[in-house]
């Protein structure tokens, strides 16, 4: 189908070449782009991370994909066990006392897109959904690896515990009281991913099966 220019240009704030001409298009990008950026502009609805690893794709997608590797290279998601046969697992987020973690991977191994859906203390509603896709870096950088895309969006519960009762105690820390350290936090697990796929696909280390023995 082709484009409809009379629909488009009807559409307010539209900007491409048959409405505002190559320079200006220049002029406006230019006045967008800042020194500098405001915490809240960077971090409010979404907090995107990305790395270059010097890993595979697929056995990056397949090191993501088994959700015991949250055990490793998260800063605080232990020992995690399955619930039930849907894929549901429980274990323990360390960086509040007595909390419970839920979660849940929804994988495409053809996309290499690996999602974990969570919450905190309950399994019933996961929204705290964190989106990985692996992208091959021969495409993008025309080298070997793989480059990491990771977000998370700010669902309106990190504001607001839904399920409040639920809660170890009524003072307890809530995830969503950490949102403005979501990047500088999430760095520090992105680093370990990095490190831990680098060197033992490095060294010769089987990447997945490695963390299933140390289980039993």
């Amino acid at each position: 189908m082709r484009v409809s220019e009379a629909e488009l240009a009807e559409i307010p704030g539209i900007v491409r070449v048959e409405n505002t001409p190559a320079p200006e298009v220049f002029r406006i990008a230019e006045r967008e782009a800042k020194e500098s950026y405001s915490s809240k502009e960077i971090y409010h609805d979404f907090c995107t991370l990305h790395a270059y690893i010097d890993c595979p794709p697929q056995v990056v997608f397949d090191y993501l994909a088994d959700i015991r590797s949250l055990e490793e290279f998260t800063v605080s998601a232990r020992e995690l066990e399955p619930v039930d046969d849907d894929g549901l697992w429980v274990g323990w987020d360390r960086i509040v006392p007595d909390t419970r973690l839920y979660a849940k991977v929804v994988a495409n191994r053809d996309a290499l897109t690996v999602d974990y859906h969570c919450a905190w203390d309950q399994g019933d509603e996961l929204w705290m959904v964190y989106l990985y896709r692996v992208v091959p870096a021969r495409t993008v950088l025309g080298t070997q690896g793989s480059v990491l895309l990771w977000t998370n969006c700010h669902h309106p519960h990190y504001d607001v515990n839904p399920r409040p009762e639920l809660a170890p105690s009524k003072d307890r820390l809530w995830v969503g009281d950490f949102w403005h350290l979501f990047y500088p936090g999430h760095k520090i697990e992105l680093d370990n991913l990095k490190a831990i796929l680098e060197y033992r696909h490095a060294n010769g280390i089987s990447i997945v099966d490695s963390q299933r023995q140390a289980r039993g």
